[in-house]
């Protein structure tokens, strides 16, 4: 028997992102006999164990952090010591840029560039370097993913010629179940409140401070509202500080990461994401399969909204809208039960139809 094919994909570490996420969903959907993923990482992640449980190899290098020239170099040494990879599939949007020059100079076949996003973090300085970074996608690079098509046209310049890899889900282990509801909202000391959630890395692009500042004026009007957090990152601190400032910390819970999203989302009633950009975020696909009415940002591409009647984009400018809408919201369980997985499978949101793609893809161009 043949030893499968193995794909080298580069992130930055394995944590609960939406494109750590969406690549866990598609290598446990994989064939691992046929084809088996490496990782190229700068940071442990929570997915680790798993990745070598899976049959996967973890390889670090310091981030840039260390410096340009000690990531340049880094990445140089590391490609020349394992250039035996036909396939590498870099996921850090801009940054991809300088992963695949280094590729491509030792050697690397085929060169993928992923994007995951619509914009970039940081202030203007690593704006400028991500820039620079990008400016060596288009000529050491073979071909384009992206999760949509603002997301691909944001990396690459065009949206065409991007390949659209959804971001599927395990469609199943989201459909909404009332008992696991009632189990996960007893484990929580959650009786009837009106539970508003949210599930996300504490980061600017998230915008928590102005979801807590939205509930904050929200839970005056129905106190018997709670919001919970799911998520971790730099600045969770500061949201608890802002928590505590707006003397709602009895209201709000912060549950850290978790490995039971998919079971926590049946305790949500309302799905809260003022997200200040995206590309398409796999958790409001994950809350769509569980029936959950969403509030987002009209900052999100339209793409992510899957035909259910569930997606209400508003506009980040009035926190009054924001908060006007909520307390016109009424649950609406017999819809909860409803089931969705139809209409998303059809429209591709089935992770094990987007592995047996990608799949063949990596198959074919490893031949």
């Amino acid at each position: 028997m043949s030893k499968p094919i193995r794909i080298l994909h580069v992130v930055v570490n394995m944590n609960r992102g939406g494109a750590e996420t969406l690549i866990m969903n598609l290598y446990r959907n994989m064939d691992r006999s046929k084809v088996q993923f490496d990782f190229l990482t700068c940071r442990e992640g929570v997915f680790d164990s798993e990745i070598k449980e899976l049959g996967g190899t973890i390889h670090r290098i310091p981030y840039i952090e260390a410096g340009h020239f000690g990531y340049i170099r880094s990445l140089n040494m590391f490609f020349s010591n394992n250039n035996d990879y036909t396939i590498v599939h870099s996921h850090l949007n801009k940054m991809s840029g300088f992963v695949v020059r280094a590729a491509k100079k030792h050697g690397i076949p085929y060169c993928i560039s992923h994007s995951h996003n619509t914009s970039g973090e940081g202030g203007i300085l690593a704006k400028s370097y991500k820039w620079y970074s990008g400016m060596f996608i288009s000529s050491n690079t073979d071909y384009t993913f992206a999760c949509s098509h603002t997301a691909a046209k944001w990396l690459f310049g065009k949206s065409n010629e991007a390949k659209l890899l959804n971001n599927g889900i395990e469609l199943e282990k989201f459909s909404y179940s009332p008992d696991i509801r009632l189990l996960k909202r007893r484990e929580l000391g959650i009786s009837d409140q009106l539970v508003i959630g949210h599930v996300g890395r504490f980061t600017k692009q998230k915008n928590h401070k102005f979801l807590i500042e939205v509930f904050a004026e929200f839970v005056k009007r129905r106190p018997d509202s709670i919001l919970l957090l799911c998520g971790d990152g730099v600045l969770r601190k500061d949201i608890e500080n802002r928590v505590i400032e707006l003397n709602i910390q009895d209201k709000v819970k912060f549950l850290g990461v978790r490995s039971d999203i998919n079971q926590l989302l049946q305790a949500f009633d309302i799905f809260l994401f003022p997200s200040l950009h995206e590309g398409l975020p796999v958790t409001l696909i994950e809350a769509q399969a569980a029936g959950i009415p969403c509030l987002i940002s009209d900052e999100i591409t339209n793409e992510v909204d899957l035909g259910l009647g569930l997606m209400e984009f508003l506009q980040l400018k009035s926190k009054d809208l924001w908060v006007t809408k909520l307390e016109k919201f009424k649950v609406n369980k017999i819809e909860r039960q409803t089931s969705k997985l139809k209409i998303l499978r059809d429209r591709g949101y089935d992770i094990k139809n987007t592995a047996k793609w990608l799949q063949d893809f990596y198959i074919l161009n490893s031949r």
